[in-house]
C-alpha cells in the first residue's frame, strides 16, 4: 500500500467506518461507492459501525512473518459485524479459549512496527465480550 493510500484510509481502519445502502440497507465494510444489488440507483452514506459482532470460523497462526512473530501463537478469525458484514481479524485472547460463536467487541491496538526506528501502525482488532 502507497503511503498516501494508507493515510487515506485511516479514518476506516481507526474508527470501523463503511458504507450503508439507503435503498435496502446493506451495509459494506470495507466502505463501497455503490451497492451491488440496487447498483447505482440509490444512495451510498458514511455508516460508523458499533464494532460488535460473533466469531464464524478462526484458526491459530503458530508460525508467522518476522514483524508478527512475537505474537504468536494468535487467533486470526472471521467476525460477522452485527450489521452484516464479514471481517477478517486478529481476536486478542488466549487461543486455547477460542471457539466459534463467541461474542467479540473491536479495540485499537498496535498492529505492527516498521522495524525499530519505523512508523507503528495502529487499527483494529477484537477481544471476548465478557
Amino acid at each position: 500500500m502507497t503511503v498516501a493510500r494508507f493515510w487515506r484510509h485511516l479514518p476506516q481502519r481507526y474508527n470501523m467506518v463503511g458504507t450503508k445502502c439507503e435503498k435496502c440497507g446493506r451495509h459494506f465494510f470495507p466502505p463501497r461507492t455503490f451497492c451491488p444489488d440496487c447498483r447505482r440507483a440509490w444512495k451510498i452514506v458514511e455508516h460508523k459501525f458499533k464494532g460488535e459482532g460473533t466469531v464464524v470460523t478462526f484458526t491459530v497462526i503458530h508460525t508467522a512473518a518476522e514483524q508478527y512473530s512475537m505474537l504468536t501463537p494468535y487467533v486470526l478469525a472471521i467476525v460477522k459485524l452485527d450489521e452484516g458484514p464479514q471481517i477478517t481479524t486478529q481476536i486478542v485472547m488466549d487461543p486455547a479459549k477460542a471457539k466459534i460463536g463467541m461474542k467479540v467487541k473491536s479495540v485499537f491496538r498496535r498492529i505492527a512496527t516498521d522495524g525499530e526506528s519505523g512508523i507503528i501502525h495502529y487499527g483494529t482488532k477484537f477481544v471476548p465480550v465478557e
